[in-house]
């Protein structure tokens, strides 16, 4: 199996956690990554901690990289928009359709070297503002947990880094080995690109009970239609503080939650088997397949015979 080529190029002041995502989760992936460091001049970078690291390569390995990524680093308003020559030296390397991502402030990099103009893109919530300012020709979006806009993908801060990453292995080698690598890595499989970055979960009084164990049961139950009364019995909630508390913990209403539960099952089934999209739709709870359309349309806009076509033509990256 010929591997697909990461490099992640290390700025002065990177941060350390988000360096380390693409080499835990890439990595993770049974060999179909090689993943590598470099810094923008072949020596050793400043963390924004009290160490410094020294990445085994330099600028040259850039060139014969299949994707780019660029985690955060500590920045200034002055080095957002006049990042360090060397970076945008180093990027310069980089050949033409190479997959570019970027974590965070990574954004910043990728806007000030004119890679960003005229796309959708993400950075972290509380830098928003300033992003906007510096690069209006950029669509941000400020809300969301990542934006893939094809050969370009950004993300918010921190854990999104582990977000985006994921979605590149469940892109290039479909949902059960992007499922494998999050049971190794021990995080979620899934979080919607689309998802809130920030979204104000205070902690719920100890006396109440979480919806947690009902999730749980819903998850293994979606074939079945699952009413909001049928979930809320099954927490010994009303239906009203069922659904406040729901949101509380996951940010999006119960309704939207099945759904994209649903979604996530039914594209795991159209990658892994040959069932018909009736038989998919009705085993993941829709009531149709017009149901299952429609919603994968929203979500993926594609048909699920197209989705299906595309995952069986496309194969591994090599």
């Amino acid at each position: 199996m010929s591997s697909h080529k990461v490099v992640v190029l290390a700025l002065d002041g990177v941060y350390p956690f988000e360096l380390g995502i693409p080499h835990r989760v890439l990595g993770s992936a049974s060999g179909r990554y090689e993943v590598v460091s470099a810094s923008v001049d072949g020596q050793p970078v400043r963390t924004d901690s009290d160490f410094v690291i020294t990445p085994a390569h330099g600028p040259e390995v850039l060139a014969e990289a299949d994707t780019v990524v660029i985690p955060p680093y500590a920045l200034s308003r002055d080095s957002a928009l006049s990042p360090d020559p060397r970076a945008l030296a180093a990027l310069a390397r980089v050949r033409p359709g190479t997959r570019l991502v970027s974590i965070c402030t990574g954004a910043f990099l990728l806007a000030a070297a004119g890679l960003l103009e005229g796309r959708r893109a993400t950075t972290h919530w509380a830098l928003t503002d300033v992003f906007q300012e510096l690069f209006p020709q950029v669509e941000l979006d400020a809300g969301v947990l990542f934006v893939d806009d094809g050969d370009v993908l950004t993300s918010a801060g921190a854990a999104s880094g582990v977000d985006v990453c994921l979605h590149l292995v469940r892109q290039d080698h479909g949902t059960e080995v992007a499922n494998q690598v999050a049971r190794s890595c021990v995080v979620p499989s899934y979080r919607d690109g689309g998802q809130a970055q920030y979204i104000e979960r205070p902690l719920p009084p100890a006396s109440e009970t979480g919806t947690g164990p009902t999730r749980d049961w819903a998850l293994q139950r979606l074939e079945l239609p699952l009413s909001l009364e049928e979930l809320a019995a099954h927490a010994a909630m009303s239906t009203r503080t069922f659904a406040r508390r729901f949101r509380q913990e996951t940010g999006m209403s119960p309704g939207r939650w099945l759904t994209q539960q649903r979604l996530r099952r039914a594209r795991h089934l159209l990658e892994s088997s040959d069932l018909p999209v009736e038989r998919v739709a009705h085993e993941v709870g829709f009531a149709t397949a017009t149901s299952l359309r429609r919603h994968l349309a929203a979500e993926a806009g594609v048909a699920p015979s197209a989705y299906r076509r595309t995952f069986r033509a496309s194969g591994p990256v090599g």
